[in-house]
């Protein structure tokens, strides 16, 4: 496979081993706020948005959605490097961009100016990026652009859209909060419901209780997230995972936490909203990022100021 047009090794950031680290790829408008720049590359075109990109390129560019998320999953590495110098199992980040390597020069001025360990910046000038996704062991993908993440989705690889919002920098330990339905799990309950109602799904569920949920495009995110939250005890982990889920827990809430613990994949707090709106928990719990199928959720997090990646 073809490596990207041009790969910026940060000889600043000690590189991780990729066949052990939990991979995170973000595109530099999930981890910045490009809006002013992506309008004016889309109105003036790319050679108008590459001089503008060089003349600014000591301007820092102001932090975007994922940007909380990335500081907390570094937090994660101190931590574990300080009970353990020779660990292994660390997060790594790179940055996958389109842009040119010149009008890239801003993008690693902006991630050294914030102290940000993203260890490869990559340049890709293919339309479609993800094609490297998997030649670099990627298991989060997260971008701003839905085509990105639906051929991220294809190639099998966690990924989810985020939106640029306002976001307030929550203090660590680095939270994550999981939909259920199309997020952690299979949408298999989610069909029944859209074809026999809540009383069809119900008794779906409770006909099934004892064999697990089938897996959703998360899991395996969650999965390397949850073995490195295993190595601490529950007190000084510096992960905290949360299921919070439209679905009723007396109806339907058995069958969720028995698959959890069937894939052996720990989760600190689950909530069961019996239909609610997830704003005010999320509001509450202050995670670094939500990842929800639903577009309502989405938007109900965005509300209250939590960074949302949406699974499509």
């Amino acid at each position: 496979m073809a490596e990207p047009e041009s790969t910026v090794i940060n000889t600043n950031v000690k590189q991780k081993d990729p066949s052990r680290a939990l991979v995170i790829a973000v595109t530099t408008r999930a981890i910045f706020n490009l809006e002013e720049e992506h309008k004016l590359y889309l109105e003036k075109g790319k050679e108008e948005y590459t001089r503008h990109q060089q003349a600014n390129q000591d301007k820092p560019l102001p932090p975007g959605t994922a940007f909380a998320f990335i500081q907390a999953v570094q937090y994660v590495n101190k931590k574990i490097l300080e009970s353990n110098p020779a660990e292994r199992d660390l997060f790594d980040i790179l940055v996958l961009s389109n842009n040119s390597p010149e009008s890239g020069v801003r993008i690693i001025n902006s991630a050294k100016h914030y102290g940000l360990e993203i260890s490869k910046f990559c340049f890709v000038s293919d339309e479609d990026s993800t094609q490297y996704l998997k030649s670099h062991g990627v298991k989060l993908f997260l971008s701003a652009d839905r085509t990105d993440v639906c051929n991220a989705l294809r190639r099998g690889v966690s990924a989810a859209l985020v939106f640029q919002q306002e976001v307030q920098a929550p203090s660590t330990p680095l939270r994550v909060v999981f939909d259920g339905d199309a997020v952690l799990f299979s949408n298999e309950t989610d069909q029944i419901f859209q074809e026999q109602g809540l009383e069809g799904a119900v008794q779906y569920e409770r006909a099934m209780e004892a064999i697990p949920i089938g897996e959703g495009p998360l899991k395996a995110f969650a999965m390397h997230l949850g073995n490195m939250r295993k190595k601490f005890g529950q007190e000084k982990s510096p992960i905290r995972t949360y299921l919070v889920t439209a679905h009723s827990g007396r109806d339907m809430g058995i069958r969720a936490i028995k698959t959890l613990r069937e894939w052996g994949l720990p989760i600190d707090e689950a909530f069961f909203m019996d239909g609610a709106p997830k704003g005010p928990i999320l509001a509450q719990i202050q995670p670094h990022i939500f990842f929800d199928d639903g577009f309502h959720n989405i938007q109900g997090a965005q509300n209250v100021g939590v960074p949302s990646a949406w699974v499509p």
